[in-house]
């Protein structure tokens, strides 16, 4: 008889194949024990991917916030930002806000040319990508996708009739308002459906930081403004002309205070939408993590 006990029931080992009192064949049993022991932690696939969307969400935002803060802080930083961020996506928010206007507008580097007038083929041309949008989307399935470009359209609308001196306005508005806005859309990718492009070919990571340095860029300015009008930059911009707040206060008669007051309420109203969508990302993935 061994002094060894069986591996399953711990029962006396006696000098057989298998085991008197659980009928366990030795060999077997002591192989399976040694499989379970050596066997590496195996990845539980779908369970596992959510597990760490979720803790991605939890921290992707606040993090690039507020590195993007600390870098609009900092000379270099906020040099570095400017020009290879925020200054794109400002300019992107003017042409945004005359396309949706039905001004034809091109953005470049520091600057963006816009016509004098309004152009029906702009006006007509948006409006049919925008209809063809909703359409794709809806057929798609794709509900809240087309909800958005419904949205848009509308507001595509109401651009086009607004009058020619309140278009202007908009449209200049619309820069730093841009990095605002688009700022905020941008972060807002971190959401995207895991079948999304956005989200498999990690373009989200890349929007996250635009918008995060875009929105801190300017949202640090105006708030900052708030207590000190040396940092709203008036005057004239070299090559370009009077700069946006001269243009708004000069020429359309903006108080100081309103054109602060104006780019704050809409920072503050893009946060909390920022701040919902976290909160419902996290939702989300919760659930999912539960559910796997």
């Amino acid at each position: 008889m061994s002094s060894a006990g069986c591996p399953r029931c711990a029962a006396p080992r006696v000098e057989a194949l298998d085991c008197p009192r659980c009928g366990v064949i030795y060999a077997k049993a002591e192989a399976h024990a040694l499989a379970t022991v050596v066997e590496a932690p195996s990845w539980s696939g779908e369970a596992d991917d959510e597990a760490l969307e979720l803790r991605v969400r939890i921290l992707a935002i606040p993090i690039a916030l507020a590195s993007a803060a600390l870098l609009v802080w900092t000379g270099p930083g906020h040099f570095l930002v400017r020009t290879f961020a925020s200054m794109w996506v400002h300019e992107i928010g003017h042409a945004i806000a005359a396309w949706l206007c039905g001004y034809p507008a091109f953005p470049g580097p520091w600057f963006m040319p816009v016509a004098d007038a309004r152009s029906p083929i702009v006006a007509v041309l948006l409006a049919g990508a925008v209809a063809y949008a909703v359409f794709r989307f809806w057929k798609t399935e794709r509900r809240a996708l087309a909800a958005a470009a419904a949205g848009l359209l509308a507001l595509q609308l109401g651009c086009t009739l607004l009058a020619s001196t309140a278009a202007r306005q908009f449209i200049v508005f619309a820069g730093d308002g841009g990095c605002l806005v688009l700022g905020t859309l941008l972060m807002a990718t971190m959401y995207a459906p895991a079948e999304s492009a956005v989200r498999r070919g990690w373009l989200r990571w890349g929007f996250l930081v635009i918008g995060a340095v875009s929105f801190a860029d300017a949202f640090a300015q105006w708030w900052g403004a708030r207590s000190d009008c040396d940092l709203i930059p008036f005057g004239r911009n070299e090559g370009a002309g009077l700069s946006d707040p001269s243009v708004l206060t000069e020429l359309f008669g903006w108080t100081t205070g309103a054109l602060v007051r104006r780019y704050v309420v809409l920072g503050c109203v893009c946060l909390a939408t920022l701040a919902a969508a976290y909160v419902w990302g996290l939702w989300r993935s919760a659930a999912a993590v539960r559910d796997n």
